[in-house]
């Protein structure tokens, strides 16, 4: 959008000679060599007021002065707003001017048109490099994942950083998300402000791994957030945690983003998986009782459990993992095995689900007294709770928020389909109702509850709240029957 200014007696702008527009094409060219910041800037000068490149997804990625970023962002979003900006598309961004009053217009057309040619040159120079920097980053990121920590902070000169944070996501078109996010994060393997970010595309998904101190600033997790909403991605976030857990952060994050949706595209980790319930438990018995339930499992078994019970299945807990579903499911038999105990059953589940979501250590009164500990020798069975542990005012409020105001004959049918492992055509012949008049209930409920009835972990929460609630009417057998083909009585 180019507008007309007035030209006064004392405009700074040069003339319309051809020698005074090759000098300010030379300061233009000068400027580019040294870098797209010194560009933008000397388009300002020229202008004798303020230059913005502005990004869709980064917002201001140039800026002089730095205060106008925040305006120019606004005049390319909303030129009709701006109608004395001179806005150019350059490089997938666009180079917004705002030039003094005085200034020709032809001057500053003529200033805006060249910057931003000379921005699309270095934007393809940039491509050019890109391909082969978007390979290195995969391969770095294959590199932390098998566990070289440090080969990749030797190779992005970021010896001193300690933690990851990591993003998975997903979506239809994963290549052109990577070059938008490319565009917008700018990564550099010599990193900026204390962080390094590396991104890649790993096994069909996209990857993003944050390097830090132990805390980011939220730059990058702004930035995948709006990549996401524009391009339908979904995405699971873990960390921080140390570079040393990279594989453990990679597996977590896989899990999380199965509890993803379009109204949650980042689900984070530590929000799988029972956390609100778990805060409310007495912390003695609870503790103690996690860790007897536990004892048998090491570090790996407890990770590979997590993974499964918040996917819900082998093939994705395999696929968060980066292994074969046939080397899942063989783990989990073993798992199984040390656990003794069905791990298709949602109780089970659930209670493991609890289990792994304990504190390491219990800091109350009946821990310490032996309060909720298992009888000598005996290991906890994982079937049961501890006595009383959800029969608390605390544990009592959490589920009726949860599952309180579902109607009697959704409440039944929700926990029969859970108790059959979510599957619809087992329920509804112990119900006694048609498959579709079920799956409508399901919908029903899904809507009432404000939850996805798709996450592994949020059926395993319901569980726990319906038994929790229990009523003595809860039975399919007490199932309100209104007769006819579709509900068919007893």
């Amino acid at each position: 959008m180019s507008t007309t200014h007035t030209t006064g007696p004392d405009a700074a702008g040069p003339g319309d000679s051809r020698t005074v527009r090759e000098a300010m094409a030379d300061r233009l060219l000068r400027a580019a060599t040294r870098s797209g910041a010194q560009l933008v800037s000397e388009a300002a000068v020229l202008v004798q007021g303020a230059a913005v490149l502005a990004d869709p997804i980064a917002g201001a990625v140039y800026s002089t002065p730095a205060t106008a970023a925040a305006d120019g962002v606004h005049a390319a979003a909303h030129p009709q707003d701006h109608p004395h900006h001179v806005q150019r598309p350059a490089a997938g961004a666009v180079l917004v001017l705002h030039p003094a009053p005085t200034m020709p217009a032809e001057h500053v057309g003529l200033v805006a048109t060249t910057t931003a040619a000379l921005l699309e040159v270095r934007g393809q120079r940039a491509a050019e490099l890109r391909a082969e920097q978007m390979r290195l980053h995969s391969t770095l990121l294959r590199l932390l994942l098998a566990g070289h920590t440090t080969s990749v902070t030797d190779t992005v000169r970021a010896g001193g950083l300690t933690h990851v944070t990591l993003y998975r996501l997903t979506g239809p078109d994963i290549p052109t998300a990577h070059q938008v996010l490319w565009r917008a994060v700018r990564p550099s393997l010599a990193g900026h402000g204390g962080a390094c970010a590396l991104i890649g595309e790993v096994d069909g998904e996209l990857l993003v791994a944050e390097l830090h101190h132990g805390s980011d600033d939220g730059r990058v997790l702004r930035l995948v957030s709006r990549v996401s909403e524009r391009h339908d991605l979904l995405a699971g976030l873990a960390g921080p945690l140390p570079l040393a857990e990279t594989p453990t952060a990679h597996a977590d994050a896989g899990a999380a983003r199965h509890s993803a949706t379009p109204a949650h595209r980042i689900v984070p980790a530590d929000a799988v998986g029972t956390p609100q319930l778990a805060r409310l438990l007495p912390s003695g018995p609870y503790t103690a009782w996690a860790r007897s339930v536990l004892s048998p499992l090491t570090p790996d078994h407890r990770q590979l459990l997590l993974v499964r019970l918040r996917t819900g299945s082998a093939p994705r807990a395999a696929a968060a993992l980066g292994l074969s579903p046939g080397t899942v499911r063989t783990r989990l038999r073993g798992v199984a095995a040390l656990l003794d105990a069905d791990l298709d059953d949602i109780t089970v589940q659930a209670h493991l689900l609890l289990a792994l979501r304990a504190p390491a250590r219990g800091d109350g009164e009946g821990e310490r007294e032996g309060e909720g500990r298992p009888e000598s020798g005996r290991q906890a069975r994982p079937e049961t709770l501890p006595g009383g542990i959800l029969d608390t005012e605390a544990a009592r409020t959490w589920a009726v928020g949860l599952v309180g105001g579902l109607e009697p004959h959704l409440r039944i049918a929700l926990a029969c389909w859970l108790r059959h492992d979510a599957r619809t055509a087992p329920a509804a012949t112990e119900l006694h109702l048609h498959r579709t008049t079920l799956t409508t209930w399901l919908t029903r409920c899904a809507e009432r509850l404000g939850q996805n009835l798709a996450d592994a972990a949020v059926r395993a929460e319901l569980h726990l709240a319906l038994e929790a609630t229990a009523r003595d009417g809860d039975d399919p057998r007490a199932l309100p029957r209104r007769g006819g083909r579709t509900y068919r009585r007893l």
